[in-house]
């Protein structure tokens, strides 16, 4: 099993429990492993400084007792920002509206990275109101294996 995937494993029940959903993990590093879990309210409320070290020391607790990562490692926690990853499909399914930028594994018309509304999503697709040019729209159903990654896209008037 993918280590990342065993961490969300044994993470995800305690978190849940404390009222956050983990929206990413993810491992960078070579020499010196970092190891960054970005989480998100449950209620709606954002995240504060408080909330990061909760989770740091909860999440340190259960990392240290399972070790599902052998070596050493700095855990770093997270909030998703403004401009959020979508990662799950819960995620997209609640950013419905939203404009947002995919970047796919292989490219679809010559590109790779489309900008527009997230026009609907269901747990193993996404429909995306691309945005071509400035007058030139396509509507792109995209699989979720073929997404290479997403997120919200934030622009300041």
């Amino acid at each position: 099993m993918d280590i990342l995937k065993k961490v969300e494993e044994i993470l995800e029940p305690s978190l849940t429990h404390m009222g956050y959903d983990i929206v990413r993990i993810q491992m960078s590093g070579l020499k010196r492993k970092t190891l960054q879990i970005m989480i998100d309210r449950l209620d709606g409320q954002g995240i504060t400084l408080d909330d990061c070290e909760q989770v740091s020391r909860y999440s340190s607790v259960l990392l240290d007792q399972y070790d599902p990562i052998t070596g050493a490692y700095s855990l770093e926690v997270s909030s998703p920002g403004m401009d959020r990853p979508l990662v799950k499909p819960k995620h997209y399914q609640q950013f419905i509206g939203h404009e947002i930028t995919v970047k796919t594994h292989l490219a679809i018309g010559n590109r790779k990275t489309f900008y527009g509304t997230l026009e609907s999503a269901t747990d193993t697709e996404i429909t995306l109101l691309a945005r071509l040019s400035d007058k030139e729209t396509e509507n792109l159903t995209l699989p979720f294996a073929d997404i290479k990654s997403a997120k919200l896209h934030i622009t300041f008037d």
